[in-house]
């Protein structure tokens, strides 16, 4: 996780994909169990009012914004658990899969790299 990622400051900021589009707001920041880290957050797309949830891992702070490194098609098709709930290790293992992430918090993978899921 970023040291410049601040959950606190976190919640209201605006949040762009890797190309400058705006995605929506950060609606809610998720800790990881463990280590207590900031790890997910939930970006409120406007699309019918739901959150999408976006890796702070690769994720970064840019101009007061959050830049995620994702195009927003693949985030808005993010896998849906509702917001104000715990995510499951199970939840978590789904999102990233979806975004072509490692669960090994130390390296990632770019969507044109994602591995195969099918072993």
């Amino acid at each position: 996780m970023q040291t410049d990622i601040d959950p606190r400051n976190l919640i209201g900021r605006k949040a762009f994909d890797r190309t400058g589009t705006k995605i929506g707001t950060v609606d809610e920041v998720y800790l990881d169990d463990a280590t207590g880290a900031p790890e997910w957050a939930a970006v409120r797309t406007g699309l019918f009012s739901r959150d999408a949830f976006v890796p702070l891992e690769p994720s970064e702070i840019v101009d007061d914004a959050l830049r995620v490194p994702f195009d927003r098609s693949l985030i808005r098709q993010a896998p849906d658990f509702g917001v104000g709930r715990h995510l499951s290790p199970e939840q978590e293992l789904q999102l990233y899969h979806h975004y072509g992430l490692s669960p090994g918090r130390d390296q990632w993978q770019s969507p044109d790299e994602s591995p195969d899921l099918g072993k």
